[in-house]
């Protein structure tokens, strides 16, 4: 059986190509092939969609051309035309992604001195056995997260244009950065580095230099969010939206850029979900907006594991707003009153504009948090590395010196969060609870013993984190100091006043020179 036409490709006309019954086999092999290809791999391709179905469109073409033509010429031609489509293809097969930089300066990791002069190694392959630097001094190291299945998270220095597979079969890192010994304290911008060699796994772990490797407990986060968290909702007019309204809802942590380390960690605890980035200068926000991420990791958590403070009521009105999402409610002006009205009773309530455009809206009631439960000593520890002020006060006194020392533990929260910090009082045993401004209250400890019988021995159990750690570290040298009777020479008192001048704001000051 034989078909004869003409077949147009581009400009030119093939003459009487022939389908018989020997071609007639792959021919159809190929239309039906193709198809099923591109639905097999519907869920595995998320770059490039179009880039991909042009492609394949275009190789099965080329295919189909070969099938067809009966001129020696144009069989070559068709069959090598294959060839780069299908090299372009097996590129989407690898499942990797390219990676980009943060487009800051990396800083070098250098071999450790230390090492080579106990073993005599000379290290000349320049593999980095540790870092000339603490963790938290590394600042932004030119990265960004990136999710691998949901499970683990890459963070590495890196230079721009690195790839990562994204399935299990590539958990690999290309590019981390490496120098010889003369390059070190050098700043080298990532994007000029051309020779790099070595390949970093993926971890889900982060490195924390007070710990080695550190992972976070639960309780541990939702007291650290008890202090510096919040549940963002914003509403606002877009005419491109179904109901004329878009609605964002966002966790969010704030610190300071010294603080970073924090945030890794606890990025690192939900999976990797989020992005750390600079709000200001000196400010860096850790931020989980995505839909899906809010409701398969924020929402379990903090269910699970629930909130002290007052913010489990901006919390539970956040979740509710969450779900009528998830529900697709927010697609229609009756939803979107309903987040209105529980915007409302979040935080400090709706703005003016938002309140001109729903005069109809009735703030939903707000929860009021009574079981406080202080069961776990990591919430503890979290709500101190968030809120604690550890300082040392060195007073006039009636004393041989006229002087005299006095260590000082400050927790200062919103005046609706007295009942917790009157809860925390009863659970520790000692302390004070009083007004500090208008709108604040503190809970303040002073007494020596308060310290050296439980503060410091449960926060070497029960580690607090980031730059706090450091002052809490210099008050415990002086209460060692003041255990030895130190403070009561002239020495002594010296020494607590030079620990003193690098504790809390001193420590900027310190580092900067």
């Amino acid at each position: 059986m034989r078909w004869k036409s003409h077949v147009r490709f581009g400009g030119s006309v093939i003459n009487n190509p022939e389908i018989s019954g020997l071609t007639m086999r792959p021919y159809l092999l190929t239309t039906i092939i193709m198809p099923i290809a591109l639905v097999s791999n519907w869920n595995s391709i998320t770059n490039n969609i179009k880039s991909y179905l042009i492609i394949m469109l275009l190789l099965e073409t080329l295919l189909l051309a070969v099938f067809l033509v009966l001129d020696v010429l144009l069989f070559y031609i068709f069959f090598e035309s294959i060839l780069p489509p299908a090299w372009i293809f097996g590129k989407y097969s690898l499942s990797r992604d390219k990676l980009p930089n943060s487009g800051e300066p990396l800083k070098l990791k250098v071999p450790s001195y230390i090492l080579k002069n106990i073993c005599g190694w000379i290290n000349h392959s320049c593999m980095v056995t540790s870092l000339k630097m603490r963790e938290n001094k590394m600042g932004y190291r030119g990265s960004k997260s990136v999710v691998i299945d949901s499970y683990s998270t890459v963070k590495e220095q890196r230079v721009d244009g690195s790839y990562i597979g994204n399935r299990k079969l590539l958990p690999m890192l290309r590019c981390t950065l490496q120098g010889f010994e003369k390059n070190y304290q050098v700043r080298i911008p990532s994007n000029h580095l051309s020779s790099l060699r070595l390949y970093s796994t993926v971890t889900s772990g982060v490195a924390n230099s007070q710990t080695g490797s550190y992972t976070l407990k639960p309780y541990f986060v939702t007291g650290f969010t008890d202090g510096e968290g919040s549940f963002i909702v914003r509403i606002r007019k877009n005419p491109k939206a179904k109901a004329g309204w878009s609605v964002e809802t966002v966790f969010s942590l704030g610190l300071h850029k010294k603080d970073r380390m924090v945030l890794d960690l606890i990025q690192s605890f939900f999976g990797g979900v989020g992005s750390i980035t600079y709000a200001s200068k000196d400010t860096l926000h850790y931020r989980i907006a995505s839909l899906q991420d809010l409701i398969h990791v924020v929402l379990p958590h903090f269910d699970k594991y629930p909130l002290n403070s007052q913010k489990r009521a901006d919390y539970l009105l956040f979740k509710e707003i969450v779900l009528l999402i998830k529900n697709k409610e927010h697609l229609t002006i009756e939803g979107i009153q309903k987040i209105v009205n529980l915007r409302a009773s979040i935080n400090l309530g709706s703005s003016e504009s938002l309140n001109e455009a729903f005069p109809n809206t009735v703030p939903v009631e707000r929860p009021i948090i009574e079981d406080i439960t202080l069961d776990d000593p990591y919430w503890f520890a979290g709500f101190a590395s968030g809120e604690a002020c550890f300082t040392v006060n060195i007073y006039k006194s009636k004393t041989k010196l006229g002087e005299a020392v006095q260590l000082k533990f400050d927790l200062a929260q919103h005046s609706r969060d007295s009942k917790l910090l009157t809860r925390l009082q009863n659970w520790l045993g000692f302390g004070s609870v009083n007004k500090h401004s208008q709108n604040a209250v503190m809970f303040t400890a002073t007494k020596f013993s308060n310290f050296t019988e439980y503060l410091i021995p449960f926060f070497d159990k029960y580690q607090i984190i980031g730059v706090k750690y450091e002052d809490y570290q210099d008050l415990k040298k002086v209460a060692q100091l003041m255990e030895k009777k130190a403070h009561l020479t002239i020495e002594g008192l010296e020494e607590i006043r030079i620990i003193k001048a690098k504790m809390n704001r001193g420590r900027s000051q310190h580092d900067e020179e």
